[in-house]
Parts: structure tokens; sequence; C-alpha cells
């Protein structure tokens, strides 16, 4: 299995840290807000990635983390006029109900950063004994210089940082690039004692604690949007560096930005929209085929027209299983040739797109009518199985069955729709013949002053 790594700007070997292990950690959300379609993306591809990792049989310890206290996180609580805690679990359960709607598996574990405010001032304590951070007027920052190796995540250096450009200006730093560990109160801001007096943690602080303290020193992969590359990722990896010399995890994986028109979509630029809005408007599968069709390096342009491919191609996969029991089909293996092939695209750097182009093959194979019923059946079979690892045709079943009962309902409404006009015309018989035929399916009918109707009846 090959990974790209956006620390070394090239696809590795995979290798985890324990053999048949791997421990990943990917950023969730800052809730002060429902999460946009763009911060999606990257939460239904590391679900996918947990969920390849099992399929190949490694046992995956999954952390994705919440951020409960931030700076945004304020400003919507004083723009709402609501106390930031009630903000936080507000947007908090709003994120684990669409991330569930969106058929987003749950981590193993989901910290939040106020739960570890004593673990990260203990971690801001020693990175200043050690002399990598300092003190000002009740803030504590990172002191850049004394890291050498800092920027070789993201690239930049911090002698090209200057003051104003994409570090704010702040006179109390000892350089541009310096950022912040802990920050000092403000009327009115949440706070909690401290060495340095009262404050809030610093957002980078917070991953580093988090991660650490649930995955070891050093994890195997640390993911996220692109975006997050820097600063994020880039002083979340200095502290680790600062603590102990080793690296936080041996691989950076981040997903491409969803474009609108060309330019990133974020909630700042106000050409976003909720990946609550996108899911009243197109079922959780459709938006999760618009992403995986596409390797998840790559940039995507929302386009509802591309939106209405991805339905109208999941109708196509969906109508592979129309002649089987989807029971049926969980029990058998997947033919080998297939899952080859599958592998091979996974395995080079979760190429989902090109795996998603094996599945329509097999759907081809299962609908025509030509081959065999034992070579549509396993071939509809390996389309279920290859297509769960991706995280589609869950519930399938269930969505089958609840539709074949609004399709009965819909009939049964039709059959006594002709019955009315047989009792209208005073065509007895046939109305006789209706009700009857009815009973003998075991659906019975009651002609009443508001209209006929019917219940099924219970099964002895």
């Amino acid at each position: 299995m090959k990974i790209y790594n956006t620390m070394s700007r090239q696809k590795e070997d995979f290798v985890p840290i324990t053999p048949g292990k791997v421990r990943l950690y990917a950023c969730g959300p800052t809730v002060y807000n429902y999460f946009h379609i763009g911060n999606a993306r990257a939460f239904l591809f590391f679900d996918v990635v947990r969920r390849y990792f099992q399929f190949r049989g490694f046992e995956v310890t999954y952390v994705q983390n919440i951020t409960d206290i931030d700076d945004k996180i304020i400003a919507q609580a004083i723009e709402e006029s609501r106390d930031f805690a009630e903000v936080a679990s507000l947007y908090t359960t709003a994120f684990l109900e669409d991330s569930a709607a969106l058929g987003i598996g749950k981590p193993d574990f989901q910290p939040k950063a106020t739960d570890f405010v004593a673990e990260i001032i203990q971690l801001i304590i020693q990175l200043e004994q050690n002399g990598f951070a300092y003190e000002v007027n009740g803030d504590v920052y990172f002191d850049t210089q004394t890291m050498p190796s800092y920027g070789s995540l993201s690239g930049k250096k911090t002698e090209e940082q200057l003051a104003g450009a994409r570090v704010l200006e702040n006179v109390n730093k000892r350089h541009p690039a310096d950022f912040t560990l802990w920050k000092a109160a403000k009327p009115g801001e949440p706070e909690w004692e401290s060495p340095w007096g009262k404050g809030r943690p610093g957002w980078h602080s917070e991953c580093v604690v988090m991660s650490r303290q649930l995955l070891g020193e050093t994890f195997d992969i640390h993911g996220g949007g692109i975006d997050l590359i820097f600063p994020h990722h880039e002083n979340e990896l200095a502290q680790a560096m600062a603590l102990t010399g080793k690296p936080l995890a041996n691989y950076w994986m981040h997903n491409g930005f969803l474009n609108i028109e060309g330019e990133k979509m974020s909630k700042s630029l106000k050409n976003f929209f909720t990946a609550r809005d996108i899911l009243s408007q197109y079922e959780a599968e459709v938006i999760r085929f618009f992403f995986l069709s596409k390797h998840y390096r790559s940039p995507i342009d929302f386009d509802r027209e591309l939106i209405e491919e991805s339905n109208r191609a999941l109708r196509n996969l969906h109508s592979a299983f129309a002649d089987w029991d989807i029971a049926d089909l969980e029990g058998m293996d997947p033919e080998p040739e297939a899952l080859a092939a599958f592998n091979t695209a996974m395995d080079d750097d979760f190429n989902s797109a090109k795996a998603i182009a094996l599945f329509f093959d097999l759907a081809h194979k299962a609908k025509n009518k030509q081959n065999p019923e034992g070579i549509r059946k396993s071939a509809a079979a390996t389309l279920y199985t290859l297509g769960k690892v991706l995280g589609f045709f869950q519930n399938l079943k269930a969505k089958r069955d609840g539709q074949l009962n609004k399709l009965s309902g819909a009939l049964i409404e039709l059959v006594l729709g002709y019955r009315k006009q047989a009792r209208e015309n005073k065509d007895w018989a046939l109305s006789d013949k209706i009700r009857d035929d009815l009973a003998a399916i075991g659906i019975e009918i009651k002609d009443t002053k508001e209209g006929c109707l019917w219940h099924l009846k219970e099964q002895s």
C-alpha cells in the first residue's frame, strides 16, 4: 500500500508502527456553526480510509476531535447572545446528526478540547521549561526560532513569514511566525486558571494533546483538509518535535478543496452550502459518490450537474441488485479478479475514483440477462461487498423494504380505486371479486361513510 505523504511530497510505502494496527487521527470540526459541504469531504474521506484499512484486516484506532473552544465559537456566541458552551453543544449535536446522516461511521474516540485543558496546560509548561515557549502579558507563544525544522511540513520558512502576511501582526511576538499556545482571558470570554493567569488554550495545542493522549507520542497517520497543513498541522508538528524530538505522525494526508467557481468553499468567503442544506436536496450516497468519484487530493468544483450525474450513476449501480435479496448477496465471496483490481486501486493512495470505475463493469455484468444467473449473481455480490468498503449501499435492505412497502400501498390504493369505480357503475360482481381477491392475499377492506379502509390481516 502506498500513501502520499505531505511531509515528503511523494507516495511512500505504508509501514505501520505496529504490524497489523493503524492509529489514525483526523481533525474534526470547530463547532461554531453547521459544517459546510467542503468540510464533509474530509470527514467522508477519512471514514473511507478507516473502512479500507479494516477491510484489509488492520485493527484501526480512529480518533477525530471536536474543537469546542475557539475564537470563532466565542464570536458566534456573542452574535447569538448565548453562552459559548451552549453554542458548542448545539453545533456538536448538529455535527453528529449530520455525520450520521452522511453515513459516516463513529470514530473510536471523539475527544473535546475542553476535556483536556489540564493536559494542555501541562504541555505548555513543559515547552516553556524546555525553552521553546515564552510568556508576554499572560499570553504564551511558541518560539519558532528554536525549531530549525519549522516549515518542513508546509514548505514555508519562517523568514518568509512577514508580519501581517499569513500570521496576524502582534508586537508581543519575538517573530511573526511565532504562534499562540495560551491566550490571556478577555472580559466575558471563557477562562481557566493557569500559571500565566486566567485564559484559554490555543487551537494548535489542543490537537497535539488529544492525539498524543489517545494514540501515543508518534502515531501512523494524521489527516485533514489541505487548508490545515499551515498553520495548524505545521504548528502541531513543531510542538511534538519540541517535546520529544519525534514526529507527531509518520504520514500526513490532506484532501483537496471543494471549490465554487474556482474558489475554495469557506464560510469566510460566504460561498458555502452546509451539509444539512445539501442533504435536504440529495441522498447521502449521492454526496459520497460525488466526492469519491474524484481522487481525494484533487480539487473538486461544486457543480449541481455533476451531483445529478452522481445520482444517475448510483441508480445504475443499485439496479444491479434488482433480481436478488440483499441477504443472499451478503454471504458470497467477491470475485478474485475484481477484488484484486479493487485492492490495487485503493492501495495506490486510496484511488477511489479508479475503484468506482470497476463498479460499473460489475453492474453491467450483473444486469446482462445473456449471462448465466450464477455469473450475474456473483457480479452483484462483488459489487455489493466492494461498494460497502467505500461506504455505499448502507442499509440497502431496509431502504428496499421501505420502497416496496410504499409501492405496495400505492398499488392497493390503485386497486381500490378500480373497485370504487365498479361500485359507482353498480357492477357489484366486480366490486365483490376485488374485495374477495384482496382478502385472499391478506388484505381486508371495509366500506365506511368516509370511504373504503383497508388493513393487513393478522397472521395466525
